[in-house]
Formats: C-alpha cells, structure tokens, sequence
C-alpha cells in the first residue's frame, strides 16, 4: 500500500494550494481528484464569469466574448494545471476515495492517461493498481455543490446550473436567473448585456441579502439599466413547460415565461461519501465541515463516543461553510500547509472581502450591518455619494457610494461597503484597515491621490474620528 505524509481530497484551489506547499517543504502528497484539478474557479465559475463581464463592458459580439471566454478557461483542459501539480512533486490520482479507517484511505481511479498519475518517489502508479493509501494527515477540500430550490415541476424544465452557464454556447432569447445573490447577479448582467431577455427573481425585498441595503438597491438599479427586469419579494413556487419554453409561477401569482431557467439559488459543501464517520465526524448532507481557528476538523456530537482519531484532519474551502470565496479557500489552505508543516497559524476571518464584479462592481468587507445587528453590535456609520468626487466627473460615472461602519464602542472600523466603477480594486486599503484594526485618526490621516475614487474613503473616516473626538 502507497503510504504518503499528506493525502488530499480534492484539487480545487484549496487543495491544490495545501499540496503544493507541503511536496514543496519534502513531504510525500497525493491529491485525490475526479474533476478538473484547479477546482471550479478557473473552468466554470471565477474566470469564465469575469471574461464574459469584460467582453460585455467593452462591446463585444457574444460569438467573440465566447471564444475569449473558452481561451481563458483552457478549453476545459486542466493538463497544465495536472503538469504543475507533477513538476511541484504532488502525486495526482484521478479518481474519487473514501477513508476505510483512521490512517486508511480506498481509491476508486476513473480512466487517465497514465503520465496523469505521477509518485516521483515510486515512479509511476498505474490506474489499476491503486487501490488504497496510507496517510499521515488527510485534507478534504472538496467544495460545494449547487442546490436546487424546491419548485414544484422544476426537474422538467430546461434548467442551468451556473457552471452550463458559463461553459455553452448558448444564447437564450428569454432567460429566467433565480437568486440575486453575487452569481445571479453577474450572470443576469451578462446575458442581458448580450441580447437576452432577462428576469432576476429574488425573495428578499433586495438583491444581495445580508449585505447593506444601499448595495442592493445600486446594483437593482445597474441591472435595470442593462435591461434586466428585477422581480423582489417573491418566490417561483412551480415550473411547467409550455410550447415554446417554460413558464414559473411566483408566490405573488405572477407568471413568467423563458426559454430557459439559471439556478442561481446557492451552493452546499460537498462531503457525501468521503467516509468521515470512521473519523468521528458525522454531520448532515449539506451542512459545513466544523473546523477550529487552525482549520482542523473538530468530532461531531455523534461521533464523540468513538475513540480519539490520533491522525490529524483538516480542511479548507467552501466543505468548512466559512466565506465561500476563492480567495478565502487559498487563505485557508495556507493555514492548513503551515500547520502540516509544524507550524501554530490561526484564520482570522474578520477581513474577507466580498466582491460582486458588475458594472458598477459591489465591495463589502468585514461585518455588514445587518451581520452587527444579528451580534448585537453597535455601529457608527458613515457614508459618502462617489458623485462628490473629481474622479467621477472625470470618468462620466457618478454611480456608487461607499459606507463604513466603525465600532461605536471602539476606535477601529469593523466592515464596509460600496458600489462604484472599479470598487473591486479601490476598497482594498479598506480591507488593510478592518484585518489590522487601524485606529480612525490614523486613517483619517491617509492622502490619497488625486483624482481617484479613493478619495470618497476620506470624509467619512473623518466623520467617523471626529465623533470619536467629540465622545472623549
């Protein structure tokens, strides 16, 4: 039996991070992967979305912003990313696997090629052979999976999934994209933006629940502009095919034909069948992995009465439920490599951005109001219109605003949002602020250049520090 210091389920960012960084320090790693190694992000989610955004804000036919998209995404090859992981050391298997016991963990290989399946230790491991492997620490990085609404007649319509959306070529005259949330929001753009006839259904009263309300109600308004018929309030409680297409029935008894539905309703981490109970760890289908501060899986209730798993396991990305962003899974997997590796590092979430990369693109970081609410804390808010700004008389676009909400009891701002040209890239020093927890005179102090939309940042933190002033 193949035995390896670390054994990893799944090549997603996640995994293909951890793997790369502990082959890097001399260790034995093999990743488990039945996919495309690199996970979602680069294939079907991240790039292809983002593509699809740029080639619609510069003009560009759909045939065009196609081709371009397939050119970013690789055609849906991932030999390079499968050649990268062999050059860094990391043994990759193409297959699936479940632990058979503490220690133990049971391959089942899909057909590969064999230079797809590497031990630059033990040389080549063919398919057939690989049956089961011994481990030192076991990672699961799985992901998630996307989760239908429960629609009366769903099933039976033509339905998408995100990633059919991002990977056809396909142009539906008449679309339907449940969820406005930060996917069925860029993707209601982009296929408005192209020709589609498009209504969003959200049963929140805003796009973007959970985030501040003048994000949402921004965004609505950009997506209203694009064409995008924005329906609020309302949930689609059937589905039915017609002559012509399909039609969704809403709670408000509206009705509402298309040629096609996009789910856009959510994701749900995906540990199904990995054998987790053997390591104390039982949980429900679609609940969150439950890690600590150092992204090590915690036993569950049920699996406490086991005797204590000795073998180390971890895991990162969207399978632990926290901040469901690549960038989060890499910032997770760091942590899991430097712990495997020997070291105390602890996740600190409390700066993670959450970007939505419309026109205007939507920036949030740190806790949002209604996050503080919920917690029970207070906030001091304060805001500004980028329609004030030199940048935006220059740029024609007085879209946006930003807010920053500082702690009422403290002297440090604990989240922020705003929705503006390009918020993506300017709100970064912001999120430097909440992770480092700067003092508002501090930032108060800051020059930004002139003209930038980073100059909207400044009179409300000085609102902000002058309160505070005023409150010593």
């Amino acid at each position: 039996m193949p035995q390896f210091d670390v054994v990893v389920f799944g090549g997603g960012t996640a995994g293909v991070h951890v793997a790369t960084e502990v082959a890097r320090a001399g260790r034995t790693v093999a990743v488990v992967e039945a996919g495309l190694v690199g996970g979602e992000c680069p294939y079907l989610a991240c790039m292809p979305s983002k593509s699809l955004l740029q080639s619609a804000q510069r003009g560009e036919t759909w045939e065009h912003a196609v081709a371009r998209r397939d050119e970013v995404t690789g055609h849906l090859d991932d030999t390079a990313a499968a050649a990268r992981l062999a050059r860094g050391g990391v043994t990759l298997i193409r297959g699936t696997a479940t632990v058979s016991e503490p220690g133990v963990v049971e391959v089942t290989p899909i057909a590969a090629a064999p230079e797809q399946v590497h031990d630059i230790r033990a040389g080549n491991l063919p398919d057939t052979a690989i049956a089961s492997l011994g481990y030192t620490d076991l990672v699961i990085a799985t992901g998630s999976e996307p989760v239908a609404p429960p629609i009366e007649g769903l099933a039976d319509v033509p339905a998408w999934t995100s990633a059919e959306a991002l990977t056809g070529p396909d142009l539906p005259r008449r679309l339907i994209v449940l969820g406005g949330g930060p996917v069925g929001c860029e993707l209601a753009q982009i296929y408005a933006a192209f020709g589609s006839q498009v209504t969003l259904i959200e049963a929140e009263d805003h796009v973007l629940p959970g985030e501040a309300k003048f994000a949402g109600e921004l965004l609505a308004d950009a997506l209203r502009r694009t064409g995008v018929d924005v329906r609020l309030g309302s949930n689609a409680v059937k589905a039915e095919t017609t002559d012509t297409g399909l039609a969704l029935t809403l709670t408000d008894g509206s009705r509402i034909e298309a040629d096609r539905v996009l789910l856009a309703t959510g994701r749900r981490p995906r540990h199904g069948g990995l054998g987790l109970d053997k390591l104390g760890v039982e949980i429900e289908p679609g609940t969150a992995l439950p890690v600590d501060a150092s992204c090590r899986v915690l036993p569950t209730a049920a699996g406490r009465g086991r005797p204590e798993n000795p073998i180390p396991v971890w895991a990162a990305g969207d399978v632990t439920g926290v901040a469901a962003y690549t960038h989060t899974a890499g910032y997770q997997a760091r942590i899991v490599a430097a712990n495997i590796l020997g070291g105390e590092r602890e996740a600190d979430y409390r700066a993670i951005p959450r970007v939505v990369y419309t026109n205007p693109s939507v920036y949030a970081v740190g806790l949002s109001p209604a996050q503080a609410a919920a917690s029970g804390i207070a906030l001091d808010t304060a805001g500004f219109d980028l329609a004030e700004t030199a940048r935006a008389t220059v740029q024609d676009d007085d879209r946006g605003r930003v807010e920053l909400y500082a702690d009422r009891d403290g002297d440090v701002l604990l989240g922020a949002a705003a929705v503006g040209l390009d918020a993506d890239e300017w709100m970064s020093e912001v999120t430097l602020a909440v992770r480092a927890a700067v003092p508002l005179a501090t930032l108060a102090d800051v020059v930004h250049a002139f003209p930038t939309y980073g100059v909207a940042i400044e009179q409300p933190v000085r609102d902000l520090a002058a309160r505070k002033l005023r409150e010593a």
